[in-house]
């Protein structure tokens, strides 16, 4: 559901993909924790004052599929991210039309390491609110598919989104994600419409306390950090 997903993302910063992975897939995916040759890096959150809980960033090569919906998903999302450049009268060059240019544009500016992360939280595990940037060159929308199942592996542990407006109070949404849903978020900023043209609305997110089980995401950000 593209152009639906789209028009959510461009009206309020947030839209779902249900059913993105079957289950199968999100198996195979959260298993992939545990198998160290797929990381370079692993960040236990508390150290970092990020929340509770713990995430590993893939190493390139990435795993098969993951690389399919790296490319694929940015091929869906560059007219969007394309259309709020405009509106934002941004200075920087169009978005490349394939993620492989993005990726050659991110290494020229030294920004060499991939992103897509798989994050695991345990029982009164939670992430603080927070923008995945890594670097100068941010695509402005990423990816977070849910790959276990409310009510079965875990309790709590829901997606929350900030937009901070000007000169306003934070609004707050709950993305109600079940097992294989895919959430389409704006990783900074989105231009809303106002009297005087488009203007810049701030966006964090985060997760909310996991009460039991164990809950793992894929988190797939577009560009490569420094």
């Amino acid at each position: 559901e593209w152009v639906a997903g789209s028009q959510q993302v461009g009206g309020q910063g947030w839209g779902l993909l249900p059913g993105l992975l079957d289950a199968a897939q999100c198996q195979q995916m959260a298993a992939m924790y545990d198998e160290a040759a797929h990381f370079r890096s692993r960040i236990l959150m508390q150290r970092h004052a990020f929340g509770r809980g713990e995430y590993q960033y893939f190493a390139y090569p990435l795993p098969a599929l993951l690389q399919a919906l790296r490319a694929g998903l940015y091929a869906r999302l560059q007219p969007l991210a394309e259309h709020w450049r405009g509106l934002l009268q941004a200075p920087a060059s169009p978005w490349p039309a394939s993620h492989a240019n993005l990726l050659a544009q991110c290494h020229a500016a030294g920004q060499r390491r991939p992103t897509p992360l798989l994050l695991r939280y345990g029982a009164q595990d939670y992430n603080c609110l927070h923008q995945d940037l890594y670097g100068a060159l941010v695509f402005p929308l990423q990816v977070i598919v849910l790959l276990s199942q409310p009510g079965e592996d875990f309790d709590g542990g829901e997606l929350v989104l900030t937009e901070q407006r000007p000169r306003m109070q934070s609004r707050v949404q709950v993305l109600p994600l079940q097992r294989g849903d895919a959430a389409i978020i704006a990783v900074r900023e989105r231009p809303v419409q106002g009297t005087r043209g488009s203007y810049r609305v701030q966006h964090r997110h985060g997760v909310s306390t996991v009460l039991n089980g164990q809950r793992h995401t894929l988190g797939i950000v577009f560009h490569d950090a420094e």
